[in-house]
Order: structure tokens, then C-alpha cells, then sequence
């Protein structure tokens, strides 16, 4: 009964749905263990949405503990990460409903979910894990519940939320469920198998704290990535009953780049369909929201709006209500606390038995919990709402009260006591562009972005736009356009002197709020008309064209270097300064513009990056040389790099750089699929180096390109050793314009001919090939007729019969060569 219902907004009030009606399926998919990114979550969520869903490996809800086809090693504890209201409680919601109702899991015999924002209410207690169940579950207490008969699951949400002190390096050891100890402690000797060593474990968290729980603890890791693009549009659908009404709005959000990029997040589309759906089904004046400062101020007045049509007790005004709630979010969001107890309350001025009228006064907004313990808890309903009546805060406490909350509070303090000592008049005021300016600063300098989405509200609620908006709800006092004109130049400034490009991509998020696009239509325009070659760009122009390009598609595909180097800049240069775009794409092409090895510098960063979009990189006709292809092989064996495709034709590369590639294919954390080296020197000592790569068992190169490198019948030899290994995946391979001759494609046969050799395609054109070499070849393919489909051997010296031998092998049903070129 307690999870079969869905509150969108609210636990407590409002109108519950039946999870099973509503629910969308989300978009979950396996991680690599140790994958945390530091960026704002927002910033998370704009690159999730450049990566492409056929890449990651999906996996169902009700999966989550089940191996996947290869993996024959036990999942005990699973750890969920995704940004706030991206869907990981109502994940664990679906999952439990699943399985009380007997459809899903039913090998496990008891659920135990303990959110830690409960579990944060017992952090002073000492009792023993039996104990502390008790006292969620009193039903239990009558129950052995740990015979060795019963499977166990215990579900921990919202690690990020966790005030217990996990120390995971703690020397006390329990192994008896009866045995006594603080709450962090029983915790943690679950987590680590100390006790119920064989119960099952299901940990979620938003990212930033997901590294709390030691990697070496954890078996799989998933994340939960909210709603596909598909997934969007049906959440809107059976949300929204007039489907004409449905269609429009997913028009409009598809429409503005940043609102549909924020649709990932379920929360956010319930937002956009509360706001979306009362302006356009009714006849609403004002502007359909573009911007995400302008749609989380039409939500807080319908929140508001909301408030009035219901009877409650207006013991506190709208305006009192909202700063003291903006209050609430702007101190807790510095601390970084989503989750709000009594104490945090008091804190914040207010007093505990008001918490359940800001509760009734904003129903969706704010709310207040009574969980399993029946303790209080307090939250705003997504974090993004939270950041939003944070910046409102500031704003109003610059603009209406003369404070600039930035300042230290005991400079506060004291300004406001010569203030009264020498009765200054009431015209002085603090400046909204100073604070501004500090807001900037704050931002700038926070390591994990956590108040940039904060920024660009605090920015765009100056606009006069929105001040028109919230003069709806309250009065307030309007800022100039002067103050906005002063803050984008210092915006732009900051742009010029900052060399981190995802902060000035958040600074020119801010300039959008701010509706300064100047430095972006500057670039357009260079673009437009392909003069961005020829135009020397200043550093902000740079980033501008970063801006530009990360948010001119929904999906970066395609990368072309040449097409921004000019006679102004070096490929090195341009390509470390459009960096972040190279990390965005799938398909980077570098071909034929002169880097070196400062550019494989750039490029093996670009790799490392988590997360990287980088799928295929084409660096041919690049002299980079063994040094360069080093670098590169070091970054291939990263765990964040997912590179799939690699083009180094006619790159200089050598012994040496074989010997660096090999390493990277041996590697158990390379992807690398297709491999072309075509135009190397790289000798028979090389190709050697590779073979010894394609028989290791971590290898996953299916396609090497070899031609014109320099291969004799010594490189054939240790070819054929390579592909008759059961290791070796080689479905393609090019050995063209090589003097092969017929001893070496005599050696190579004898591999072909095994059965483990699984070579589809061979391309031997060009290599000094006779009736001999031809004879070796029809004999391997006799002795193994189930895998080469294509066979090249154009530009060699063959007879009609050698032709005819191979034809007849092609003609015969029972061998699978169906291409032969001559």
C-alpha cells in the first residue's frame, strides 16, 4: 500500500496516481565503478544528452542484481547514481512494487528500505541491526529473520543525503545482527560484508556523492539517466489528456535547447506541464517560457495561485513566505543540504511549528515527510526549485532590504550599527551589480559547479521581464538595465581571463539569461558566411564559438578540425582551444592538418574525459610519430576512454609506437574495435608486436588495416598464429600492397585454416601473388569453408586456372565465400 501511489510534488497532499497507470519506463544503464563527475548536474545532464542510447549497455529496473550475458561473478551490492529527480526513488519504488506484488525478484524474501534521510534521525542511537529494524518494521519483531533460508534486500536511498559518518577505514568489526553499535557503524559492516555477508544491497545517490561508498565494496554500478527523447514525449501524453494540448507543448520544448535538454529530468517535465499546460489551455497573456529562469518563476507563481484556492491560514504573506523559504534554500544550498531537519529550520529563523503551514501554503514546493521513523523531514521538491527560490532570495534581499548576502554576515552586522549610530539616510544602498560580481566569483571559484544553475537564476531574475513576472506575487523594487549592462561586461571580462571551458560555458548561460548574445552572434555570423578561417578570434571569441557549437545541435555527431584552421592559428592551438567540443562528439576528424604532439596531448585528454562521446577519431596524414602515438595508447588504456575506431594511416608511426598500441590492446579497459595503420613503417618486428595484441583474451579489435606496411612472409607467420587463437576476434583484415608473395600467404593459409580462425574479410591486393600462393589459399579454404566471405587478391600475378580454382569455391554451397575480387 505505501508505494503502490506516485506524489508528483508532494508526499503528503494533493492527488495520488497509482504508480502502475502513470509510470514511465526510464533510461537506466551500467557504468564503470569509479565514474564520478564533478560538474553541476545540469552541465551532467547537457552532455548525457549529446551521447547516443545504442552505446551504452540498457538495463531493466528489475535487473539490477542479474548478471548480464559474459558476466559470471555474483552482484551483492549494486550502487544507482543520477542527478536529483531524475527518477532513482521512484526506481526503487517501481522495484519493490514489482515484487509485492509477485512479478519480479521473487527469489528475494524480505525488502528492507531504509532511506538515509530517515536513517539520519537515529545518528546519535546505539543499538543493534535486528534493533534498528525493529524500529522501522515493528512487524518484524516477531520474526527470525535472518535464518539462512530467507534472501535479503536491503535498499539504502539517497547516499547524497547521508549525515552518518561512514569511515569505511573504522577498525570495529560486527558480525552479530544482536550485537550493539552507533547507526554508521551497523552501516557500514552491511556495506562491507561483515554482517549478512550473503544479503543483497542496493545503494542509490546523486553523483557527487557516490564515491562515499569505496569502489572495492561495490559490484555493479547503474545509472539512472531519466527519460529518453521517446520517453519524454509519452510521460507528456498520458500526463496530459488533450493530446492536441500534449503535442503543442512538446513542440514549444523542443523549440528552446536548454528547457527540452532539462526534460531528462521526470521532475522537470512535471514542472513544464503544470506551467505549460495552464498558459496555453487557457487564454494566459505574457510570453510562453524560453528560459529555465523564466519557467521556474511562472511555476512559483502557480504555485502561489494554487495557495489562494485553497482554505488555509493566512497567518503569513505571500512575500514573508517565499524569502523565508528562499532563505531556507539559499543557506542550505552553501552548505550543500537538499534535506532539512528541524534543527536546520530553527537555524534559518524559522519556528518548527510553522514548517507544516509552509507545507499547506506551497504544496509542490516545500514539503514535510513522515517516513517510517515518523520523524520530520524537510526538502523542496527537486533541487533545481530549490536553486531557483535561492537566487529569488538574493535578489530581493539586494533590491529590497539593501543586503548583499555574500558579504560576511559580521560585516553585515556592523554596517547595520553605523548605519543606526549615524542615521544614514535609507537612500544608500547596496549595489546589484557588486553583488552580482560576487555571485560571479563565488561561482567561478566553486570546484564542483555547484552553484552555477544558481548563478544563471540569480541573473535572470534581474531581467526586467521577469521582474514584471514577480510583481504577480510581490513587490518589489526594479533594477536598471544599467546594473544588467555593467554585469555582462563583467561577465565577459571573467570570459576573457578564465582558461576552464565548462565555466565559461556556464558564463555564457548567464549572458543568455541576461539576453546579451552579442559575443555568440559575432560567431554565427562567422560561421554563416565560412569566414571563422580567416578571422583572427580574441580568447572570448574562442569560447564563444565552444558555446556556439555545444548548444547549436541537440547531438554532436561530426567534428572537422580543418574547418577552423586558418592562417591565424596552428591545428595544436585550435584544437586545445575547442577542446570540449572534441569531447562531445562521436566522430572527430583531425586528417591531414598538421599536429603533432601537442595536439595528441589535447586529443588523449579529450579521451580520459568523463564522460567522453569520442567513438571514432581519424588522425591519418598527421606526422605524429611513435611519441605522438604513445600519448595517444596511454589514454586508450584509461577506463573513461570508450574510443571504438582509430585511423592512424601515414602517421610516421614505427617499431615503438606498435609496441605502445599492442600494450593499449592487451589492455582489459580498451575498446577498440577497428585499428588502421595502412602507410607505416612499421616492419615485420611491428606487425609482430600486434599479433602477440590479437591473441590476448582482453582484446576486441575486430578490424586491422596493415597495407603498405612493410609486411613480408615473417609478419604472415605470426599473423596465422594469431588468428587461430580462440582470443583473436580479426573479422577484417588488409595485408594490401605488401611483398607477401607465395611463402608468405603459404604461412598465412596454415592459420586460415584453422577452424578458430573467424576471418570474414581478407584483402591481399597487390602482393606478388602466383598460382602457389592461390593454391594455398583454396586448400585453407576447403579445410575451413564456414567464415571468409570476401577475398581481394586484384593487382597479383594470377593465371586462369588460379582464377578458376578460387571460383569453384565460391560456386560451392557448402563454402561461405561469396566475393572475390581480381
Amino acid at each position: 500500500m505505501k508505494f503502490q501511489c506516485l506524489y508528483e510534488g508532494t508526499a503528503t497532499q494533493g492527488n495520488p496516481a497509482l504508480l502502475n497507470e502513470i509510470y514511465t519506463e526510464l533510461y537506466i544503464t551500467e557504468s564503470g565503478i569509479g565514474e564520478i563527475s564533478n560538474e553541476h548536474e545540469v552541465r551532467q545532464i547537457e552532455t548525457q544528452s549529446r551521447r547516443a542510447a545504442t552505446e551504452d549497455t540498457a538495463i531493466k529496473c528489475n535487473d539490477i542484481f542479474r548478471a548480464l550475458p559474459g558476466q559470471d561473478k555474483p552482484i551483492r551490492i549494486v550502487l544507482t547514481k543520477g542527478v536529483a529527480g531524475i527518477g532513482k526513488t521512484v526506481s526503487v519504488q517501481k522495484f519493490i512494487l514489482d515484487w509485492a506484488e509477485g512479478k519480479e525478484n521473487q527469489d528475494v524474501q524480505l525488502i528492507f528500505p531504509l532511506p538515509f534521510r530517515e536513517l539520519n534521525l537515529m545518528k546519535d542511537k546505539t543499538l543493534s541491526l535486528s534493533d534498528l529494524l525493529h524500529v522501522f518494521f515493528p512487524e518484524t519483531k516477531e520474526t527470525e529473520m535472518f535464518r539462512g533460508e530467507y534472501k535479503v534486500l536491503f535498499i539504502f536511498d539517497g547516499l547524497d543525503e547521508c549525515r552518518l559518518s561512514l569511515d569505511f577505514q573504522s577498525d570495529v568489526r560486527l558480525c552479530d545482527v544482536s550485537e550493539s553499535a552507533s547507526v554508521d557503524v551497523l552501516l557500514m559492516n552491511l556495506i562491507v560484508g561483515n554482517l549478512l555477508p550473503s544479503a543483497l544491497i542496493w545503494i542509490t545517490s546523486r553523483p557527487a556523492a557516490a564515491d562515499l561508498v569505496p569502489s572495492q565494496c561495490v559490484h555493479r554500478v547503474t545509472e539512472v539517466r531519466g527519460f529518453s527523447d521517446p520517453q519524454k514525449e509519452e510521460y507528456f501524453r498520458k500526463r496530459i489528456s488533450d493530446q492536441s494540448l500534449a503535442d503543442r507543448i512538446i513542440s514549444h520544448l523542443k523549440s528552446s535547447r536548454s528547457l527540452y535538454i532539462m526534460c531528462h529530468i521526470p521532475v522537470f517535465c512535471w514542472i513544464s506541464a503544470a506551467v505549460m499546460e495552464k498558459m496555453l489551455s487557457e487564454a494566459e497573456s505574457g510570453e510562453i517560457p524560453k528560459t529555465l529562469t523564466q519557467m521556474y518563476t511562472h511555476f512559483l507563481i502557480l504555485q502561489t495561485n494554487i495557495k489562494h484556492q485553497k482554505d488555509y491560514e493566512k497567518n503569513v504573506t505571500d512575500k514573508d513566505m517565499i524569502l523565508k523559504l528562499g532563505k531556507v534554500a539559499f543557506q542550505q544550498l552553501v552548505k550543500g543540504n537538499v534535506i532539512f531537519y528541524e534543527e536546520d529550520l530553527r537555524e534559518c529563523g524559522i519556528d518548527v511549528t510553522e514548517a507544516s503551514v509552509y507545507s499547506g501554503l506551497c504544496t509542490q514546493i516545500f514539503r514535510e515527510e513522515f517516513g517510517l521513523y515518523q520523524g520530520k523531514v524537510f526538502c523542496f521538491v527537486h533541487l533545481s526549485i530549490q536553486e531557483h527560490l535561492a537566487a529569488l532570495y538574493v535578489h530581493l534581499s539586494c533590491t529590497n532590504h539593501n543586503r548583499n548576502v555574500f558579504e560576511p554576515i559580521t560585516k553585515q552586522s556592523l554596517l547595520s550599527k553605523f548605519k543606526d549610530r549615524f542615521q544614514l539616510s535609507s537612500s544608500e544602498h547596496v549595489s546589484l551589480t557588486e553583488m552580482h560580481q560576487k555571485a560571479v566569483d563565488e561561482a567561478l571559484q566553486s570546484k564542483n559547479g555547484h552553484l552555477d544553475l544558481f548563478l544563471r537564476f540569480l541573473l535572470g531574475l534581474s531581467v526586467e521581464s521577469h521582474q514584471i513576472l514577480l510583481q504577480q506575487i510581490m513587490t518589489l523594487k526594479r533594477s536598471s538595465s544599467d546594473s544588467n549592462e555593467k554585469t555582462a561586461e563583467y561577465i565577459k571580462k571573467k570570459i576573457r581571463t578564465i582558461d576552464s571551458p565548462e565555466k565559461s560555458i556556464c558564463l555564457f548561460h548567464c549572458l543568455n539569461e541576461l539576453g546579451d548574445d552579442s559575443l555568440m552572434q559575432e560567431i554565427h555570423n562567422y560561421l554563416k558566411t565560412g569566414e571563422i578561417r580567416e578571422t583572427k578570434l580574441s580568447s572570448s571569441q574562442w569560447s564563444a564559438l565552444v558555446y556556439v557549437l555545444l548548444t547549436l545541435e541537440l547531438k554532436m555527431d561530426v567534428f572537422h578540425l580543418m574547418q577552423f584552421v586558418g592562417e591565424h592559428n596552428t591545428a595544436d592551438a585550435v584544437l586545445k582551444m575547442l577542446l570540449p567540443v572534441v569531447k562531445e562528439s562521436r566522430l572527430v576528424h583531425l586528417y591531414d592538418c598538421g599536429l603533432t604532439d601537442e595536439g595528441c596531448a589535447a586529443v588523449s585528454s579529450a579521451l580520459r574525459s568523463n564522460p567522453s562521446n569520442l567513438r571514432h577519431l581519424d588522425l591519418s596524414l598527421n606526422t605524429l610519430e611513435d611519441s605522438g602515438v604513445n600519448l595517444l595508447s596511454a589514454a586508450l588504456k584509461d577506463s573513461d576512454s570508450k574510443l571504438e575506431i582509430l585511423r592512424l594511416n601515414d602517421c610516421g608511426v614505427t617499431y615503438e609506437g606498435c609496441a605502445a598500441l599492442a600494450s593499449a590492446l592487451r589492455s582489459n579497459t580498451s575498446h577498440l574495435r577497428h585499428l588502421n595503420l595502412s602507410g607505416n613503417k612499421l616492419g615485420d618486428s611491428g606487425v609482430g608486436l600486434l599479433s602477440d595484441g590479437l591473441k590476448d583474451p582482453n582484446c576486441k579489435l575486430d578490424i586491422l588495416w596493415l597495407s603498405y606496411c612493410g609486411v613480408t612472409d615473417e609478419s604472415c607467420a605470426n599473423l596465422a598464429v594469431a588468428l587461430r587463437s580462440s582470443h583473436s576476434n580479426v573479422r577484417e583484415l588488409d595485408l594490401s600492397e605488401n611483398k607477401l608473395r607465395d611463402r608468405g600467404v603459404e604461412l598465412f593459409s596454415a592459420g586460415l585454416a584453422y577452424p578458430q580462425c573467424k576471418l570474414e574479410i581478407l584483402r591481399m591486393s597487390d602482393c606478388g601473388v602466383t598460382f602457389e600462393g592461390c593454391a594455398s589459399l583454396a586448400s585453407a579454404l576447403r579445410s575451413n569453408p564456414s567464415h571468409l566471405r570476401e577475398l581481394n587478391l586484384s593487382w597479383n600475378k594470377l593465371r586462369d586456372a588460379d582464377v578458376k580454382l578460387l571460383s569453384d569455391l565460391k560456386n560451392d554451397p557448402q563454402n561461405e565465400l561469396k566475393i572475390l575480387l581480381f
